[in-house]
């Protein structure tokens, strides 16, 4: 009797303990959606089963880059409020097809800028670099050989502080921080109408930065072109001076299709040697008017990298599709209203430009 009395209390104990864990499932999960049960024969023999819960295996990995515990995560107890919202977003980042009701992100997208000073010099160099406080560039003495039969997109850049950044910034490192940037990249590229298979996402705080990232990377030396109708804001092109690129000043002017013949199209078109004449630099948006996406496929057909500048373009509200045209970089910008500044800049860069772990053709 004894032994039976100490069976039914174990039984007893094992079904409350199974009900406080349906229970913790259970307000953990409850914010995801449950799409409704369709009670109608299938039409098809394929029947897609919904996702009706998160599997347990992708709230450990969410739970494990909260604490750093690996694989190896332990439950010793009920989930945290702060836990249950760290899994949340990551799901919602990471794993969208579980993810439906969880609110929208707030957070400050000035954490997940880039803000890196370059720490060497140029010795033996007197002229004066065009950063100023912000350090010299680095030399690029690279030409590419001459063809017939140009291919711009097989043409890699030179390695470079911005390839280092990219390769820094593109891993999914599975820390908190990294969850609002992949929503951010995400917004963007559907903003431009891209992949992130093709392009990367970089978030710099200012526009300045962005195209000083550029300055520094691109391949400009003596021999080759930097085309821009950017403007004053441009500080590219004291970076192609500086290293002995050829700059040309271009007005708006030639942007306007109307023209036959137009200076622009004569300029691509110049004979040079280089497999990659230089980078071509242009607002899609500027004095309130509208710039064709045209120039970025002449430019490419003539061997030109392309620099698109859409920071003047409302985020989410003006139509910016550049999956036809692809450009090379893209400059755009999204609204922060949850930091200090109000603007964020994105710098987009096509991958297939600045891919270097193929051998050159």
């Amino acid at each position: 009797m004894g032994r039976n009395t100490g069976e039914i209390v174990s039984h007893a104990g094992s079904e409350a303990m199974t009900k406080g864990e349906g229970r913790l499932k259970k307000s953990l999960f409850a914010s995801i959606h449950k799409p409704p049960i369709d009670d109608g024969r299938p039409r098809s023999m394929v029947i897609k089963k919904a996702h009706n819960m998160i599997p347990p295996h992708i709230v450990a990995e969410a739970i494990s880059t909260l604490h750093g515990d690996g694989v190896e995560l332990r439950f010793s107890g009920p989930i945290t409020p702060t836990e249950r919202e760290y899994v949340e977003q990551y799901v919602l980042a990471k794993y969208p097809q579980y993810a439906a009701l969880v609110e929208g992100e707030q957070f400050d997208l000035s954490s997940i800028c880039i803000i890196e000073e370059s720490t060497e010099t140029m010795p033996d160099d007197k002229r004066k670099s065009p950063r100023g406080s912000l350090k010299s560039p680095r030399e690029s003495a690279t030409q590419y050989a001459g063809s017939n039969l140009p291919d711009l997109d097989r043409t890699q850049l030179e390695l470079s502080r911005l390839l280092d950044i990219l390769t820094k910034k593109s891993s999914f490192p599975g820390s908190f921080i990294s969850i609002p940037e992949i929503q951010a990249q995400n917004k963007v590229l559907k903003h431009c109408g891209l992949t992130d298979d093709e392009y990367l996402v970089l978030f710099t705080p200012t526009y300045r930065d962005a195209m000083v990232l550029v300055a520094e990377s691109y391949p400009f030396f003596k021999g080759n072109y930097y085309l821009t109708i950017l403007g004053e804001q441009d500080c590219i092109k004291e970076f192609a001076a500086y290293k002995e690129s050829k700059v040309i000043l271009a007005p708006e002017t030639w942007l306007d299709l109307r023209i036959k013949g137009s200076q622009l199209s004569q300029y691509f078109r110049k004979k040079s040697k280089l497999k990659v004449k230089g980078l071509f630099s242009y607002p899609v948006f500027a004095n309130g008017v509208h710039h064709s996406l045209h120039w970025v496929s002449e430019a490419h057909r003539s061997s030109w990298h392309v620099l698109l500048d859409a920071t003047e373009l409302v985020f989410g509200k003006d139509h910016l599709n550049l999956r036809l045209h692809r450009p090379d970089l893209v400059l755009c910008s999204i609204d922060n209203s949850h930091g200090q500044t109000s603007k964020i800049t994105c710098l987009l860069v096509r991958k297939k430009s600045f891919d270097t772990s193929m051998p050159s053709p």
